[in-house]
């Protein structure tokens, strides 16, 4: 049995190795063994491996899965042979998902709807995961409230978008591209205000101050901030962090994915002013720690069953063969890929 695995390289490379691999005979008293049928890609972050001190030297590709229970360990409670499940391999792991059969823990596994195809429960599990930690955990989204999301169109911002309205919620998302603008308007339930930042003309403040009537957003979704005035190619459509900070209301919640975010003293004293809060969004921290074991478990299967009644519709790709596989990781690792791609197994 193969799996698909990636060695980092000298200067950033990285080269991804198809590697057999064996499944262990023996199963833990909470494990379950799942044939895969499906698995989502998504970029590694090798950064991440090393912070927690998990540096191997061939890191598993793909982590969000869907398949069949074939056995389970003794003391597992949830699950019985045959059980549809959907899940994600915590970053321990040391198989890949594009094997074709898995052991892992019961607890990180939840039951996939009947109605939910393999391909879609694996291409969503995560960025839903990602949604809810952004807008349930950290910024605490309320009826009402006005919510800014960031590159709207991308896999993450659409389910972000989406949920939002499920919940009452305002929502203003910018554009990066005149494609990604006519699909967020055609959205429904609409966006309040599509903002194309790729036109010089859309200023971001000034919309956002317009809609809400100068008092700003009470949200902020990021995916990706300009810290300096001088940034790379790559940052261009990112806004300002001061731009952010200016149209923030009071009591306004900021949920950051800048891995690197700096505040200068002026910075935290406007927080302070508007009594307004900073967040990380790093959805890893529900495998890494087990403290809240409960509530992830009651958000992942929240986010299935939201695809299972059409509150989720998701951009995805074709499914993709699982000899594409190395293919299409090298674009997803590279960001070249602008809907979330899961194969086929």
């Amino acid at each position: 049995m193969k799996g698909l695995y990636c060695k980092p390289g000298d200067q950033g490379v990285v080269k991804f190795v198809s590697q057999e691999t064996n499944v262990p005979t023996n199963i833990g008293n909470h494990q379950v063994k799942v044939q895969v049928k499906s698995c989502a890609l998504s970029p590694v972050d090798f950064k991440l491996y090393e912070d927690l001190k998990l540096e191997k030297e061939l890191v598993p590709v793909g982590r969000e899965i869907a398949g069949v229970v074939l056995q389970v360990g003794p003391k597992v409670t949830f699950f019985q042979p045959d059980d549809e499940v959907v899940g994600i391999l915590p970053l321990e792991a040391e198989q890949s998902g594009l094997c074709s059969v898995v052991v892992m823990d019961e607890y990180n596994l939840v039951q996939k709807p009947e109605k939910v195809s393999w391909f879609e429960a694996a291409a969503v599990i995560k960025d839903g995961l990602r949604a809810y930690t952004a807008l349930h955990t950290l910024a605490r989204m309320a009826v009402g409230q006005t919510v800014l999301v960031l590159d709207g169109a991308g896999p993450f911002g659409v389910l972000a978008i989406q949920l939002a309205h499920y919940h009452g919620v305002k929502v203003l998302a910018t554009a990066l591209s005149p494609e990604d603008q006519k699909f967020l308007e055609e959205l429904r339930p609409s966006v309040a205000r599509v903002i194309g930042v790729w036109d010089s003309k859309e200023d971001l403040v000034d919309s956002c101050l317009e809609e809400t009537g100068g008092l700003g957003v009470d949200i902020i979704i990021d995916s990706g901030v300009r810290l300096y005035n001088e940034e790379p190619e790559t940052q261009r459509q990112c806004p300002h962090k001061h731009d952010l900070l200016t149209l923030l209301s009071v009591g306004g919640h900021w949920v950051t994915t800048e891995q690197h975010f700096q505040l200068d003293p002026p910075d935290s004293h406007i927080l302070f002013l508007k009594a307004a809060s900073l967040s990380f969004l790093n959805d890893e921290v529900w495998t890494t720690s087990r403290a809240k074991q409960g509530r992830y478990l009651h958000i992942l299967k929240d986010v299935m069953d939201k695809l299972c009644t059409g509150t989720f519709r998701p951009q995805l790709e074709d499914p993709v063969p699982l000899y594409e596989a190395t293919v299409s990781m090298e674009m997803v690792q590279r960001t070249q890929t602008r809907k979330r791609i899961a194969v086929k197994l």
